[in-house]
């Protein structure tokens, strides 16, 4: 009576969107389970699964098709996105589960091509004879016609909706929603925040490169610390010369830009340079000419 009632449900097609976000959970999903596997092994000797990395791959993928397109007729991509597998084939357009043996040619299609693509790589890729050498000639062109026919229907898929791999086409299997979809309720709240907050972040990148950061932060260190009057003796030129404005240091090479402070030629140069509208962070004066300083200190006025 179940199984009746279940042979009855109607069929949902599946967006475009929904088939290849489940396409993208699948491959997902192996990797985890590769990555999870390959991690008890880190204790070994380095390379204990190169040799038989193909055949292991093939036995995880066994174990993922026995519990979910044996079992339950979906991927697990395809189970968290509501979806599931029909027999296209079947007349009715009722839901049909598949059958047998497209289950097992789904197993040789996907396991069993992929095992056999890498293990054919393996034995043929150092061998030279020409018995060889013709053999994987033809692994190849026959590798490269069926993704040039996965090429094709993936372009057909786009314009039909149906059939996202070349595999589902062949088998005559169908993605279908196993329940009847509600209508999704869009908050729109995040992307306002994601958009404000783009058009902000676009528009700091465009105006950024046009402040002059050093410019402003040499008149913010001119506001913060007292100007010095030129009237008191202790602040005469013999008195600035000890300490170059912008580094701190005892000035090398020193020079002046017309104003009573000095600074190192390659600190003021450098500075002049980048911004030609450099002003003192001492007192503000603008760049005038740069000039050697004629003044002579003595090393021991430092100690003064």
């Amino acid at each position: 009576m179940a199984s009746s009632i279940g042979n009855e449900k109607s069929v949902n097609p599946v967006l475009r969107i929904s088939q290849l976000d489940a396409l993208e959970l699948n491959k997902a999903l192996e990797q985890l389970v590769w990555s999870q596997f390959t991690n008890c092994f880190h204790g070994f000797k380095p390379g204990v699964l190169a040799h038989f990395e193909p055949e292991v791959k093939a036995f995880l993928c066994l174990i993922l098709w026995k519990f979910t397109i044996y079992s339950k007729n979906a991927t697990v991509g395809q189970a968290i996105l509501n979806i599931q597998y029909k027999n296209n084939l079947s007349q009715t357009e009722k839901y049909q589960p598949l059958s047998k043996h497209q289950k097992l040619w789904y197993l040789i299609f996907t396991v069993g091509g992929r095992w056999l693509e890498e293990r054919c790589y393996d034995l043929f890729s150092n061998r030279q004879q020409q018995s060889f050498c013709k053999i994987k000639s033809y692994i190849n062109f026959g590798s490269g016609l069926l993704k040039l026919c996965g090429l094709l229907n993936f372009l057909i898929f786009l314009q039909k909706g149906t059939f996202a791999t070349l595999t589902e086409r062949i088998l005559g299997i169908r993605s279908v929603f196993c329940k009847p979809q509600s209508i999704r309720q869009v908050g729109f709240e995040y992307m306002n925040r994601e958009l404000l907050w783009h058009g902000f972040a676009e528009f700091l990148i465009y105006l950024l490169p046009l402040i002059n950061v050093q410019k402003l932060k040499l008149k913010i260190s001119s506001w913060c610390s007292p100007i010095a009057g030129l009237s008191n003796s202790e602040n005469t030129l013999a008195t600035h010369c000890r300490v170059c404005s912008l580094c701190g240091e005892w000035p090398t090479m020193p020079h002046t830009i017309g104003c009573p402070h000095v600074f190192c030629y390659y600190c003021i140069k450098s500075n002049f340079l980048f911004d030609m509208y450099f002003t003192c962070p001492k007192c503000g004066s603008e760049v005038h000419s740069l000039q050697p300083l004629k003044y002579k200190i003595e090393m021991t006025e430092l100690h003064v």
